[in-house]
């Protein structure tokens, strides 16, 4: 299953290198990633495939969560399904 990813907040060194390693760790593909930093606020947008991870798509956003929450970063994760949906005109 595929889903969409944003990560903001203050730039900073090491947020990529934080959530990408929590992603491997928790054996989910990134597929295709977009960073950018604006007036001092890092945003980054992913699309990731949780399929290969043997983790729940909850479990992944629980984790995702706290490390959010640890690390003060806004860590949001939607199924590219609902997202797309939507999103449909």
């Amino acid at each position: 299953m595929k889903a969409i990813m944003t990560v903001t907040a203050q730039d900073r060194v090491g947020i990529i290198a934080g959530v990408c390693s929590l992603l491997a760790d928790m054996g989910v593909n990134i597929l295709d990633i977009s960073q950018t930093v604006m007036q001092g606020i890092f945003t980054m947008t992913l699309l990731v495939d949780t399929s290969t991870s043997s983790h729940t798509f909850d479990e992944i956003h629980s984790a995702l969560l706290k490390r959010g929450e640890t690390e003060h970063l806004n860590i949001h994760i939607q199924r590219s399904d609902i997202f797309e949906a939507m999103h449909r005109v």
